[in-house]
This record gives structure tokens, sequence and C-alpha cells, in this order.
């Protein structure tokens, strides 16, 4: 499904008038003004189903991702540094949208986003530390039940049944008198989130994150991923985009991503950027070439 069709930065002549009315010498970058359609002759980007940008670092596809999710105003979980430039570029940008019915639109925008790598890593300390969190809790039940079994108590003083604090405070007390203490703390505190490896966390959250029918923006969505997991991410896009309506727009290096059939590409450190195929691009060459030469060592196992 296509939901966003096409994207166009601002042309020359627009970006020249601005900036030719701003001129001040403190700045020593317009940066993203003079990137895009002056160095790499990109002005539109039509998109297909599964759209992936390839480049080298300082290629511009994470900026130019920044620059779709925030034109469209799409949900983002953590912070992107924008330029003092950024905003007045963005209102110069221009979109197509394939989908016109108010329903469809609020629909799309609900499911939308884009993720990041600052994402998933963020998603990986939340679960840690919430699971810091309940085991501090759990202690202090365990020492507040052992008090109460070793010296006693009057428990909770001025019972009022039409106070619920005074209630909740009665009735924990006498669950803390009659219950172990391990049937306490699960019922009251709650048991660890399941943690995984940083693999599975970074796979789990994509697949947590993405629901049918939705336009998803991927910035290098292959790390933390090792090699498996990122087939098992390529399985699941390309599931996701052919069964649940899904779009992808992505930047990656990843030559499993890249891989993926009927992928629209466009390589970014050409200039003009152009649409290519995946093993025409410089980064997967020099892959096959390093596994041509070591090709024997291979034949050996």
């Amino acid at each position: 499904m296509i939901y966003l069709n096409s994207f166009n930065l601002p042309p020359i002549d627009e970006e020249e008038h601005f900036l030719n009315s701003f001129r001040r010498t403190c700045y020593d970058s317009y940066y993203p003004f003079n990137f895009f359609t002056s160095d790499k002759q990109l002005g539109r980007i039509d998109f297909s189903d599964i759209t992936i940008l390839c480049g080298s670092n300082g290629s511009g596809k994470s900026t130019l991702l920044n620059i779709i999710a925030e034109k469209l105003k799409l949900d983002r979980k953590t912070t992107y540094n924008k330029t003092y430039f950024f905003d007045p570029y963005l209102e110069k940008c221009r979109y197509e949208l394939s989908v016109h019915d108010p329903l469809q639109l609020k629909s799309l925008k609900r499911l939308s986003k884009i993720i990041t790598s600052d994402d998933v890593f963020s998603n990986i300390i939340e679960v840690r530390e919430r699971n810091e969190n309940l085991n501090f809790k759990r202690e202090l039940i365990f020492n507040e039940k052992n008090n109460i079994n070793r010296y006693g108590g009057q428990g909770p003083r001025g019972f009022n049944t039409d106070d619920p604090q005074s209630m909740k405070a009665y009735t924990d007390y006498h669950q803390k008198r009659k219950q172990s203490g391990s049937r306490y703390v699960r019922e009251n505190v709650g048991v660890d989130e399941r943690t995984y490896s940083n693999g599975e966390n970074g796979f789990k959250y994509f697949t947590d994150s993405i629901q049918p029918g939705g336009l998803y923006l991927l910035d290098e969505p292959e790390n933390s991923l090792s090699a498996e997991m990122q087939l098992e991410l390529v399985q699941f896009i390309i599931g996701m985009a052919r069964f649940y309506d899904c779009q992808f727009i992505m930047s990656t290096h990843s030559p499993f991503l890249l891989s993926i059939p009927y992928a629209k590409i466009y390589d970014m450190d050409n200039s003009p950027v152009s649409v290519c195929k995946w093993t025409d691009l410089p980064s997967v060459r020099i892959y096959y070439e390093f596994f041509k030469d070591h090709d024997c060592e291979f034949n050996r196992i």
C-alpha cells in the first residue's frame, strides 16, 4: 500500500530567495538548505510500498527521513536535534498523499511514526529501569512483611469504612499478615518484564510498534540486530507491506535489508541521487568482493 506518493524538496530558486533575504555572517552553515537540491540535485522523491535510502555517513539519508517525518507530523519517541534553518526548510517542502478521506487520514496519522535507533535503545534502558524499580519495591515490601511477622503490630489506626485510603491500608495490612511474601508481592507489585538480548529487544520493538495500515519511517533499523535478526526483520517488513497495508521508507547500510525484492532504492551518494539496483551499490559491492576474495576459505569448510 502506498500512502505517501511523493515528496518535493524546495527548488533551488526558492532556496536562493530565502537565503538572499536572510544573509547573516554569524552562521557557517544553512543546512539543510543547499544540500539536497544543489549538492545532491534531488528535488523529488517518488515512493513505492518499500523505499530505501542508502548512502555513506553524511549522505543525508537520516536527515531526509527526519524532514519527511517532521513535515508529515509523524509520531516519534525521541527528539531530533534540528538546526536553526530546519523549520524554514520544512515550510517549503511539499508532499502528495494517496489518502484523502478524513477518517482514513485520521487512522493513518494515528498509526504512522518514525522509528530511530535512539528509540530502540531508549526502550531497552526503560525496561531495565522498570525492572530495577520493581526490585526496589519488592525489597521494601519483604522487609515490611518480615517486621510484621517478627514483631507483630496493631495495624493501621483510625480505621474508617467511609475512607477509601483507610480501607486500602487495612486490607493491605491483613493481606501481608495472611499471605506469603511471594504471593503478596506478585499480586501487588507484579513480575519483571521479560528481558531479552539487545538484538531480541530491538526486533521486538519493531514488531510491537508496527501495526497494520500505517506509514513507517525506519532510520537504520539494522543497528543492534545480528545477521539472523536482520533477516527476520526483512521477512517481517515484506509481510507487513504485502498483507497488512503498510508502507515503509527506511535508511540502511544493511545488504540484507537492501535485498528486499521490488524495493525502490535511492543511492544517496550519487549526484544526482538516482534509483538503482541493490547489487550495484558500492557498499554492497564491497561485501561481494570481500567474500569473493575469501571464497577458497569457505570452500574448505
